[in-house]
């Protein structure tokens, strides 16, 4: 791809600043960015890399513009305008409508003409797949499943029976949408499966990410809100409902039942308790356990930093000791009051 600087400028809404006619051909970070590439600039953790980039452009804001070296895309928000243009640099797979011959399509299933069906799919009894959407090589379409316009299913997704999916849905390989699940009924200390009978709903505009598991509903529904985007390697639990343009990082895990609210962010190898209930607007940090409901917006934590292991040892120990110095300094507390 070869794009003239005052193109580029025009697809995010920016000003120029330098040589209009520039040609971009790539797109890299500001430390390893070379004649013809373009980069960017949000975090003033990263100003000395400004200062030396061999970008042939950087987009920026306009009051970080004036230290720039090389031409400049003038913009609001440069991170925002970053993701815009590298949609412009993305690998585009060639998709060709059509079924290929070695696809397996069950009785009654409605399928769009400008669908694009991968080698070795298997697509169950009762499907729709309405306009522009492709499947993946290797993927499994379970009876009844509905899926909406121009989505993408990468190679080897799994839709069990009666999945729906909205519309701009993007499904990376290894998902699993509509297993069961964890249900079961103790009796006589023995576990009974508990049949689960709901579906899984997705919404329009979701992203999920590879080998990420979605359960379906035990009764209800397990539901993913429009916009939300889900990392790598997350567990949503039977029932779970996730609010709209929530994200959430990789080797995260939401029990069952629990209610996640819109535009919230979880961040990786978080842990969700089940059958509880968080507001919308909340971040959870990193390796956050979230055991009770979460009733007011806000940044919360529960990650234990990283220590030298020794130090780790000895700061383990005084924690099994906080009780018994905190009834040591209520005592000597109760004594110096007396006096």
């Amino acid at each position: 791809m070869k794009k003239k600087l005052i193109e580029l400028a025009k697809l995010i809404d920016a000003k120029v600043i330098g040589d209009q006619e520039c040609e971009i051909t790539g797109i890299a970070t500001l430390s390893e960015a070379k004649s013809g590439d373009i980069s960017f600039f949000h975090n003033p953790k990263y100003k000395h890399q400004l200062q030396t980039t061999q970008a042939s452009a950087v987009i920026l804001s306009a009051k970080i513009a004036e230290i720039c070296p090389t031409n400049a895309l003038v913009v609001e928000n440069p991170y925002y305008a970053y993701a815009k243009l590298a949609n412009e640099f993305a690998y585009k797979p060639v998709v060709q409508p059509g079924i290929h011959p070695t696809a397996i399509i069950g009785k009654n299933c409605q399928i769009a003409k400008s669908v694009s069906i991968a080698p070795y799919v298997v697509i169950s009894d009762e499907v729709i797949i309405d306009e522009n959407t492709s499947i993946g090589a290797g993927s499994v379409i379970g009876e009844g499943c509905k899926i909406g316009k121009d989505c993408q299913l990468a190679a080897r997704v799994t839709l069990y029976h009666h999945v729906e999916i909205g519309d701009r849905v993007l499904i990376f390989s290894g998902a699993v949408l509509g297993s069961d699940g964890f249900g079961h009924a103790n009796y006589e200390d023995k576990w009974y499966k508990v049949s689960q009978l709901g579906r899984v709903i997705i919404e329009d505009d979701v992203e999920i990410g590879a080998n990420t598991t979605i359960d379906r509903g035990a009764l209800d529904d397990t539901r993913v809100g429009r916009g939300v985007k889900l990392d790598n390697q997350i567990q949503i639990g039977h029932n779970v409902q996730i609010g709209a343009h929530t994200i959430m990082a990789g080797c995260s895990g939401i029990a069952g039942s629990t209610k996640i609210g819109s535009y919230c962010m979880i961040g990786g190898g978080s842990c969700i308790n089940g059958h509880i209930e968080i507001v919308d607007r909340v971040m959870i940090t990193g390796m956050g356990a979230v055991i009770s409901s979460i009733k007011q917006p806000g940044i919360y934590s529960s990650g234990t930093g990283l220590l030298d292991n020794h130090e780790w040892k000895k700061s383990v120990i005084r924690f099994r000791q906080l009780d018994k110095m905190m009834r040591q300094l209520k005592k000597l507390t109760s004594l110096i009051n007396k006096e």
